[in-house]
């Protein structure tokens, strides 16, 4: 499947900056969460209005 010359190239690379900016943002987003009140949270979520 994904071998160590794969990971060697840009392709790559960048799979794996992909993969831990991913990571980076679902921990951030999970910690600032994490102390809000559940009303809160509710509150503060995006509102997606479909015609």
């Amino acid at each position: 499947m994904y071998d160590r010359d794969f990971f060697t190239s840009k392709l790559g690379l960048a799979a794996l900056v992909s993969i831990a900016a991913m990571v980076a943002f679902n921990v951030f987003a999970l910690t600032h969460q994490y102390g809000m009140a559940a009303e809160r949270v509710v509150m503060t979520a995006p509102f997606v209005g479909l015609a």
